[in-house]
């Protein structure tokens, strides 16, 4: 669920910088915004070092450039906020189309050795560690988690940022099977078409619809949650659903809703193989600049027993009692 990120990190000397920007690192930033936007790539490749153009070469570098340069544009204005890592400067940066982080390291002989470019995020926003909010689970009846929990064996989500506490839910049989026949069409699957319920009481902020059901065991990698609600919280804390049925969503942008109302219906949209709604909870609305906030709910039933609070894990069988 990502835009624009690209990621290349070569050879960090372990040297403790301190919080005020270098001679050095203003200059080198200086030089790589300049050539740039003056679309001197191959000068800028210059700038690295010789390990960065062994491991990135020019044709790669070239590539990155251009490809940056046709999403986000050139850049306005640079703003130096800390260093990272013990070695990178890290710059809030203000492209025509886009607001990045752009770190660069730098070595002992003022060559670029790392470069970072990512959504900017706002550390100054709050990262609570569980939902101030009271939730419920949001579908009547039983569902089984297929990722939930806080390692990678529990839960692929933990390595991202906004989606570390995310769930995966599908509904499946006593003999654990998702589906009723050979699971080769979506109403095959128990989940597919099953209603999506708001947790509690929250203002509807995003909306996104019309997007196609998968064959199962295919993936649409366009646009990676499919159809998809988010919600806001009273507490500001932002809950985002995934993968809903295509043309299902019942609710729009700006409405109010109450804990237990209709969202949609569960789909099988983006990138998803089968029938299943990815939900988690997140502390500002762009999943590219959030940060991941764990849930409990509220008065469960787990594998048969009572849960209050509780945070289910993979391999569990939950409803709301």
């Amino acid at each position: 669920m990502n835009r624009l990120c690209i990621i290349i990190l070569i050879l960090l000397p372990l040297v403790n910088f301190g919080q005020e920007e270098k001679e050095v690192s203003k200059k080198i930033a200086n030089d790589f915004e300049l050539l740039y936007n003056s679309d001197k790539y191959a000068e800028l490749f210059e700038l690295f070092s010789p390990e960065m153009k062994k491991d990135l070469p020019i044709e790669r570098t070239i590539d990155f450039l251009k490809e940056l340069k046709k999403q986000a544009g050139n850049i306005e204005n640079r703003e130096f906020i800390r260093y990272e890592n013990k070695s990178f400067a890290s710059y809030k940066t203000r492209f025509e189309r886009a607001l990045f982080s752009l770190n660069i390291s730098v070595d002992k002989d003022d060559k670029i050795n790392g470069l970072l470019v990512k959504p900017f995020k706002d550390e100054n926003l709050p990262k609570p560690d569980r939902n101030k909010t009271n939730l419920d689970l949001p579908f009547r009846g039983e569902w089984t988690v297929v990722w939930g929990g806080d390692t990678k064996e529990l839960n692929y989500h933990v390595e991202n940022e906004a989606q570390k506490n995310a769930f995966d839910f599908i509904i499946s049989d006593q003999e654990g099977k998702s589906y009723k026949t050979d699971g080769k069409t979506n109403e095959d699957y128990y989940a597919f078409g099953k209603g999506i319920i708001a947790p509690c009481n929250a203002e509807v902020v995003g909306v996104i619809d019309g997007i196609a059901d998968n064959t199962p065991g295919e993936f649409d990698l366009f646009y990676i949650p499919g159809n998809t609600v988010i919600i806001k919280a009273a507490t500001n804390e932002y809950l985002f659903f995934a993968h809903f049925k295509q043309n299902s969503i019942v609710v729009k942008q700006g409405q109010m809703i109450n804990k237990g109302d209709l969202l949609g219906l569960c789909g099988n949209s983006g990138n998803s193989s089968e029938a299943h709604l990815h939900f988690h909870m997140q502390n500002i609305q762009d999943i590219n600049k959030a940060t991941g906030i764990k849930c409990f709910f509220d008065n469960i039933d787990v594998n048969g027993y009572l849960k209050n609070d509780y945070s289910p894990l993979k391999g569990e069988r939950i409803q709301n009692n």
